[in-house]
């Protein structure tokens, strides 16, 4: 067995493996070191690997760095090697250019290059003979997203005594979207290899067991899968997000202060903001040209409301999101010399990420969250926003096809193809009676209150026991 490369006394009981290590490079103080990652996955994690003396299988980010194995914050950081080839080919082309937009509803057209596959092949195959490497007898493995789904029979195949689950943080496509892939059975048979299957949504594992009903006649019987004389979980664990630390952020003396400084936006209007990804799932230019149908109202100025759109740069060598740019930015430049006035313009927008504290003291002054994406597995902006109203003020408006609708049904629920209806929603949300407002909010925090990212990565690990 592959496991024998590494010392009993040095496999871990429970290992992670996904896409990217918990750690980044970052230089302190003129040396080059390791930091946390940001994002609810990492902080949600690393506490319970941490526990369990648990390893981590990821990529560092860079072509051809795979530093050996070294502990951060009492966490084995194991990194994979991938080439420059790799990342073409497996991670620029078969992930984010084939799954990406097949997975979210082909809202662009996925693209199929045949040479995209044997890289996405390797990869898999090099992080699941890492993961038998690592995992001690009969412990446990927990694989991570769309980059990865052929690791759990990979692994079955290699390390047959451990327990194996996949989570698949974006949407898991209807049947019929899923078919045009290529290799739809081999996707298909490497998801399978895992214990337990979890989607974010019940639609989700609703698709995936579909599918596999129809194209390798599995058995479906209830929230389980019978394959090849295996029962398979599948069902839905919604992510959530580190609920205590954005109400605590909230609070916090500095951001507040950071807060009130960006009141200027206001000048006497409603801020109405956006946080997203610069990427075609998050439906910015429907927004964008649905906030410039709002004030081409007659009873409507900018006098009224300032659109904030904070767009995070993502995957800007490919193309497509090339083109996003540059359209997304010519519709700010037309709203703003259309309607803009002298020291004062409709939407404010900024291409970067945002520090956490900027980014909750942003939260804390918009009277209306737009969260509004084609489609989406299940989009944590919605839940960190109302985190942070601790007063049960400011109105989210949510995209139906975003998988937190399912669990916020209290918000403005728009269909995001519908121009004129996000531009109704809009005056709804500005609007709106305090106490509906108000009554809607406590509902929705009491939601994400209820259900953190730390529950979430418990009830998954427990389900693999």
């Amino acid at each position: 067995m592959a496991s024998q490369n590494v010392p009993a006394a040095q496999q871990s009981e429970l290992v992670i493996v996904a896409n990217t290590l918990p750690v980044r490079r970052e230089e302190v103080d003129g040396e080059l070191g390791w930091a946390q990652s940001p994002g609810g996955l990492v902080s949600a994690l690393s506490p319970i690997v941490r526990e369990a003396g648990g390893c981590w299988v990821g990529w560092t980010g860079g072509a051809d760095d795979a530093p050996e194995p070294f502990r951060h914050e009492d966490i084995l950081n194991v990194a994979v090697p991938v080439s420059e080839v790799e990342v073409a080919g497996s991670y620029q082309g078969m992930c984010n250019s084939t799954l990406w937009p097949l997975y979210h509803d082909a809202v662009r057209p996925p693209e199929y290059h045949r040479h995209w596959w044997n890289p996405y092949v390797a990869v898999n195959r090099r992080f699941a003979e890492e993961a038998a490497r690592r995992t001690a007898l009969g412990g446990r493995v927990w694989i991570q997203d769309y980059h990865l789904q052929l690791v759990p029979r990979m692994l079955r195949e290699l390390r047959p005594d451990v327990s194996s689950g996949f989570f698949l943080h974006i949407p898991f496509p209807p049947i019929e979207l899923f078919l045009r892939l290529p290799w739809r059975r081999a996707v298909l048979e490497g998801l399978l290899g895992a214990d337990v299957i979890g989607f974010q949504t019940p639609a989700g594992a609703y698709n995936f067991t579909r599918l596999a009903d129809r194209l390798i006649e599995a058995e479906p019987q209830g929230e389980t899968i019978r394959y090849q004389g295996r029962d398979i979980r599948v069902g839905a664990f919604p992510i959530s997000i580190d609920t205590d630390r954005y109400a605590n952020a909230a609070l916090s003396p500095e951001i507040r202060e950071r807060a009130e400084q960006l009141q200027q936006l206001r000048r006497g209007r409603k801020i109405i903001l956006s946080v997203d990804r610069l990427d075609y799932t998050k439906g910015i230019d429907l927004r964008l040209k649905a906030f410039l149908e709002w004030l081409g109202r007659e009873d409507r100025s900018i006098r009224d409301a300032v659109m904030v759109q904070v767009a995070v740069p993502s995957r800007e060598r490919i193309s497509e999101y090339q083109i996003l740019r540059r359209d997304v930015e010519e519709l700010v430049g037309q709203i703003n010399g259309e309607y803009g006035e002298l020291g004062v313009v409709p939407v404010q927008y900024f291409r970067r990420n945002l520090p956490f504290e900027e980014l909750i003291a942003f939260y804390l002054v918009a009277d209306v969250m737009l969260v509004t994406p084609l489609c989406d597995g299940m989009n944590l902006v919605a839940k960190e926003y109302v985190a942070t109203r601790l007063e049960d003020d400011g109105v989210l408006v949510l995209s139906e096809f975003a998988g937190a609708a399912a669990e916020l049904p209290d918000a403005l629920l728009v269909n995001p193809h519908d121009v004129n209806a996000m531009a109704a929603t809009i005056e709804q949300a500005v609007t709106l009676d305090p106490e509906d407002g108000s009554r809607r909010m406590k509902a929705m925090r009491e939601v994400v209150r209820r259900h953190s990212v730390h529950e979430w990565a418990a009830q998954f690990i427990e389900a693999l026991v």
